[in-house]
């Protein structure tokens, strides 16, 4: 332990570590950059450890068990233990990553992370691989279309969803260096990149305004951020100008964020790959309804499960795709009269 933490001075906030660093910010794969930033915490001598449930390859973790075996635990496929064993290894100061595929955190752990991580309030990191429609053809078991409900409703839990590497690196960062409960929403493949490095920083609780825009706003997370991107700029052509919001920190909200947008546009759409009840969606609509009433629709899958399939093909058919955003749009602007 003492020699770790000689190797690299330590950096208490996610700016700082970040300030000289930027042209190495995008990764090739989701993997890799979660793989890469666990190794760079523990080379500054950040007590992580990492609770592997026989996905070493699925985590892409095998590169931090071979640099710091001492510190990668795999559980096997036993999910609930893992989330006890974390709890654990946060009582004796180390700072545990717990990675499995989302639906299992969320689904199977939900009483042992209620338990043992959110009413104790540990200080436990909960990483869910192939969230949503992302686990493509493993269809509607491995789906996780309800994780976000499920955790977001727990107290104490921080629920992050990065939109790139970038973001994704930065994420884990700022879980590692924040004292609480952290789940990190993440994917099955690759996250392009689609944030300008000049982008400001990540930060818990804080959204990024992407794209500028009068007529209506729209909010995204994650994997569908792109897709509410070119749905923006197909309503440009039409004369519609539409602001786009990275909602990357899903609890907590950037409540300030969601109330000037409401303010200064008038019409909201929500997108993400989950679905529409407990989610992002249902996050905005709870500060609208509460503090400034505003059209909405929200753009996800509506009281159903899943199906096996291409994410782009499920995406079109659960109406989740760039022209049913741009759709979407339409009607709140209309509707706002």
């Amino acid at each position: 332990m003492s020699g770790e933490s000689e190797r690299r001075p330590k950096t208490d906030t996610v700016q700082e570590a970040m300030k000289t660093d930027k042209a190495a910010l995008f990764t090739d794969t989701a993997r890799a950059t979660y793989a890469q930033t666990l190794i760079e915490l523990l080379d500054e001598g950040r007590p992580v450890a990492v609770v592997e449930c026989d996905l070493l390859k699925s985590s892409g973790t095998a590169p931090v068990r071979d640099r710091y075996p001492e510190r990668v635990i795999n559980v096997g496929v036993a999910e609930q233990n893992g989330v006890g064993m974390a709890a654990g290894l946060a009582d004796m100061g180390l700072i545990p990553f717990v990675d499995t595929f989302a639906e299992l955190l969320s689904r199977r752990c939900a009483d042992q992370v209620w338990m043992a991580v959110a009413f104790s309030n540990k200080n436990v990191k909960l990483y869910g691989l192939y969230s949503g429609f992302t686990t493509g053809t493993n269809g509607p078991t491995h789906q996780s279309l309800e994780d976000l409900a499920i955790l977001r409703s727990f107290p104490n839990m921080i629920v992050l969803e990065p939109a790139d590497c970038k973001e994704l690196r930065e994420a884990v960062r700022a879980a590692a260096l924040h004292a609480g409960p952290v789940y990190i929403r993440s994917v099955r493949g690759d996250l392009p990149p689609l944030l300008d490095p000049a982008e400001p920083d990540f930060e818990i609780g804080r959204a990024a305004l992407l794209r500028p825009g009068d007529d209506a706003t729209l909010i995204a997370s994650g994997v569908m951020l792109p897709l509410a991107l070119q749905a923006s700029e197909s309503l440009a052509a039409e004369g519609v100008a539409v602001r786009v919001v990275n909602a990357r920190t899903i609890k907590p909200l950037d409540v300030d964020m969601v109330l000037r947008c409401a303010r200064e546009t008038g019409a909201i759409v929500t997108v993400e790959d989950h679905g529409v009840t407990g989610g992002l969606g249902s996050a905005v609509a709870e500060v609208l309804s509460e503090a400034r009433p505003t059209p909405l629709r929200r753009i996800g899958v509506r009281d159903q499960f899943g199906d096996a399939g291409d994410f782009n093909w499920l995406i079109q058919k659960y109406g989740m795709d760039a022209p049913h955003i741009v759709a979407a749009v339409r009607e709140v602007v209309a509707r706002k009269g």
